[in-house]
């Protein structure tokens, strides 16, 4: 089927940053289309050439069986390390009962360095996959916008706007002809629907869940608004929390908690702090205090405050880390005091413990070493607190 310059067929496509894209829109529901004899836009519609080799042939997400796979990346270089990241986005169903995807190149009315624009939309259960660093994050809608690549390079960065929503091909008639939308213009609508519970992110045992993602070019960071809750699977001790946010550095590869957090252990802690920078793959997070929000957690009688405290996510164990020129302090119930009295530790530690390792095989075993923090190295500080 042809119409206003847009091919539509079934199609197996993964698409690099930066290749030249002509204006056209691709759905999955026929045959592939040959590009018409008086396209609209000044470069001829086509649709990917089917002797490239398949999207199979990289790494890509588990898909419906037999469904093609609609992908795109933006590559983002970093200017502290450059160091090249990539964001992944990728339609996991086929049927055109349950999605869309479509791209709109820049139309002979839009300045050369227009951008392309991208709608994933897919109702199904893996929805519209979006991969940044650790997190793997699933969503029904996702609007892309790519940049023109500069010279010499084969990817470009861009923005990422995705959260519940729907999208559709509009009928020609339903295009007015003074539309200045991109993707108007394209015969394509995408209708975000930010709802609570509805973006899904996974960090290895971690299933987060908030309304909706956007990512900028700008400064390399996808913020996930909330409402955030999310859940970490533990046999014996789950932990749930909830923050106001998640955002996430791209070019820091840290993924962080932010405004209001609060981790829940089914044993009984309760941690708060005012950001959370969380590792899974680690078992690490680490409570950050804020004036406004002090780094604390309580379990039974027992009390930490500290500038930074360290969250030992397997064990829900913490011990505390002493900024320079700030306090920890803290109550603990000695439970071989007779009547169960309190004491309170010492304002001040002698000095700062040193952060913990990012490998877990190089923290202290607290199996062997009575004194020594699930978490780190023994050292002059208050002990953990179990």
């Amino acid at each position: 089927m042809q119409r206003s310059g847009f091919a539509r067929g079934l199609v197996t496509l993964a698409l690099t940053v930066g290749a030249a894209l002509p204006v056209w829109v691709l759905a999955q529901d026929a045959a592939p289309a040959q590009p018409p004899a008086s396209p609209v836009a000044p470069a001829t519609p086509a649709v990917p050439d089917q002797s490239a080799p398949p999207a199979t042939e990289t790494p890509t997400e588990e898909v419906e069986p037999g469904a093609e796979t609609s992908s795109l990346e933006l590559v983002r270089k970093s200017d502290t390390d450059g160091q090249e990241r990539r964001i992944r986005i990728v339609r996991t169903g086929s049927s055109d009962e349950t999605g869309i995807f479509a791209l709109c190149s820049p139309q002979e009315a839009d300045p050369e360095d227009a951008p392309t624009l991208a709608v994933f939309s897919e109702t199904g259960p893996g929805g519209v996959r979006i991969t940044i660093d650790k997190n793997v994050i699933r969503v029904p809608l996702a609007v892309v916008t790519q940049q023109q690549p500069k010279d010499g390079e084969d990817g470009s960065d861009g923005r990422v706007e995705a959260s519940a929503g729907t999208a559709r091909f509009l009928n020609p008639d339903e295009v007015p002809p003074d539309a200045t939308d991109r993707l108007t213009r394209c015969e394509v609508q995408a209708t975000p629907k930010p709802a609570p519970d509805t973006v899904f992110v996974t960090q290895g045992k971690t299933e987060l869940k908030g309304q909706k993602l956007v990512y900028d070019e700008t400064d390399g960071i996808a913020r996930i608004e909330g409402p955030v809750t999310f859940r970490r699977a533990n046999e014996t001790d789950p932990l749930t929390g909830s923050s106001e946010r998640i955002e996430v550095n791209v070019d820091e590869e840290k993924t962080t908690l932010v405004g209001n957090v609060v981790l829940n252990s089914e044993g009984g802690r309760v941690s708060r702090a005012g950001r959370v920078e969380y590792d899974d793959a680690a078992n690490l997070a680490r409570l950050i205090g804020t004036p406004e929000q002090p780094a604390v957690s309580v379990k039974g009688g027992d009390t930490l405050r500290a500038g930074m405290i360290l969250y030992d996510l397997d064990r829900n164990e913490v011990y505390a880390v002493k900024a320079e020129g700030g306090t920890i302090t803290g109550e603990f119930v000695e439970g071989d005091t007779p009547g169960g009295g309190a004491t309170t530790a010492p304002a001040t530690a002698p000095t700062a413990r040193p952060l913990p390792p990012s490998t877990p095989s190089e923290t202290s075993d607290p199996d062997t070493d009575p004194n020594a923090s699930p978490l780190g190295p023994t050292g002059p500080a208050l002990p953990p607190t179990p």
